[in-house]
């Protein structure tokens, strides 16, 4: 179990913004910082391949952060000015806390 003195690390976890074109047509925009959490960060794998042409490391990685019902797989996470996108949102059984399964390619 993970208590709040755990969460050390500093995360910046952002959401893809929204805008309008003149027509009223909903247009995606850059990132936008949506929430600055702690967290215990951990990386739990990383693998090397080579796509087209080019190696490809991808780096993945458990985020723990107190439960939020606000928080989905379509935004991302940043720490120490890595990028890693949310592959998953998996809250404990007492929605105490939840563990953000996340991905880095590079």
């Amino acid at each position: 179990m993970t208590t709040a003195g755990q969460l050390r690390d500093r995360i910046t976890i952002q959401k893809m913004g929204s805008g309008e074109d003149s027509w009223g047509t909903p247009l995606p925009t850059d990132w936008q910082e949506y929430a600055k959490v702690w967290a215990n960060f951990r990386h739990l794998t990383g693998t090397e391949s080579i796509r087209s042409g080019a190696d490809t490391s991808i780096v993945k990685a458990s985020v723990r952060v107190r439960f939020r019902k606000d928080i989905d797989a379509s935004m991302r996470v940043q720490h120490l000015g890595f990028t890693y996108d949310i592959e998953a949102v998996l809250p404990d059984d007492r929605r105490v806390f939840m563990d953000l399964i996340c991905k880095r390619v590079t």
